[in-house]
């Protein structure tokens, strides 16, 4: 009788013999197999018989949103034909389901049409496909499912997905990202991307670089000929909580006010009042893009303000681009039109103790908002 059951330590060697045996390239070393065993952000599951491993799956978990991803699943040469990778791929869809994960992700090889078949039996449907993904040069399907609810009314842009190059530079990716979906000439470059952090940085911030500021980035999109607008709920300089030495208080003060003249001088308007999510579909409805300033803590555990770009919503989600894939196996992949539930979205996006919110509203032509 085959069971499938959660992984163990127990199970290390028989997972990195069937690794070895699965795969020629694109290997899970002992190491990391050993680490995901051992980590809380994951799913990893074995198929057994008399206590012989025939399949393991492993499913990870991005931050607080709302979406699996299926990183890998192998099945013994001896075993297939059995239906196991059905029953290991069921099973892990019901237990990421359990920890409110609404879409299940994965990709395939594009030339695999076994397993293509297999995910297309159990509801995937391909929509993207990258070149020369693997170590071999083959390129793979991306496929999606919905395993805990249906999502109605979705709206929103495609919105190309850029990975910021700095530990810093969250805010220019996500401004190009911004642009670059309402502008295909857009360039995703770091060249661009420093220059929009030069324009828009706050110079400094908690103990290291300053990040950037609502109104540069506005004053940023302005400049590149979009039409930009900004909500943020406070009227003094911002992000002063985490700086302790008076001197660069005095400095992002000193910045904060000049954003203020600009933004004036450019006829760039500010609302200032929280963003809702009212606001935001009214600015996608519209074809606008929105970037909404976190706290990237329910992402990557880091209480930092980050910047990310909102590319759709429906009923139960906002997506949202996140520029920064701040774990060793994200991508851009893990980091794409990421769902977070309304609820979580609401916590997310405000920062500090004084409850900063603030978005910039990115559009081509004028858009108007109720004061």
């Amino acid at each position: 009788m085959i069971r499938v059951r959660p992984v163990t330590l127990a199970d290390l060697n028989a997972l990195q013999a069937l690794e070895i045996a699965s795969f020629e390239t694109d290997r899970l070393s002992r190491r990391r197999l050993r680490h995901w065993i051992m980590a809380d952000n994951r799913e990893f599951m074995v198929a057994v018989r008399n206590d012989e491993i025939l399949a393991y799956g492993l499913v990870l978990f991005h931050g607080s949103t709302h979406l699996a991803r299926l990183y890998s699943i192998a099945v013994a040469d001896s075993a297939r034909g059995l239906g196991i990778g059905r029953s290991l791929l069921r099973a892990l869809e019901a237990a990421s389901a359990a920890r409110d994960r609404f879409f299940m992700r994965l990709e395939v090889a594009k030339d695999n049409t076994a397993a293509i078949r297999l995910y297309e039996s159990e509801g995937y449907g391909a929509f993207d496909e990258i070149e020369d993904y693997y170590e071999d040069h083959r390129t793979a399907l991306r496929m999606q499912k919905i395993i805990r609810y249906a999502p109605k009314r979705r709206r929103g842009n495609k919105v190309p997905w850029y990975q910021q190059t700095t530990g810093f530079t969250c805010g220019p990716a996500s401004l190009l990202m911004a642009m670059a979906a309402l502008d295909n000439t857009t360039e995703l470059s770091q060249t661009t991307e420093l220059d929009i952090w030069r324009e828009a940085t706050t110079i400094f911030m908690t103990s290291g670089h300053g990040g950037c500021h609502p109104l540069g980035l506005a004053l940023a999109g302005k400049k590149r000929g979009f039409h930009t607008q900004v909500f943020v709920n406070q009227s003094g300089p911002l992000f002063l909580e985490g700086v302790r030495d008076p001197e660069k208080k005095r400095i992002m003060a000193l910045v904060h006010s000049q954003f203020e003249r600009q933004t004036h001088e450019q006829h760039i308007r500010i609302m200032h009042r929280d963003v809702t999510q009212l606001d935001i579909e009214h600015a996608i409805k519209k074809d606008a893009i929105v970037l909404a300033l976190i706290s990237s803590y329910r992402l990557d555990r880091k209480k930092a303000p980050h910047w990310v770009t909102i590319t759709a919503y429906d009923e139960a989600c906002f997506y949202i681009n996140d520029p920064d894939p701040s774990l060793e196996e994200q991508t851009g992949l893990d980091c794409e039109d990421l769902p977070i539930a309304r609820g979580d979205f609401a916590s997310m996006s405000q920062f500090g103790k004084d409850k900063l919110r603030s978005a910039v509203i990115i559009s081509r032509k004028p858009l108007r908002f109720p004061v």
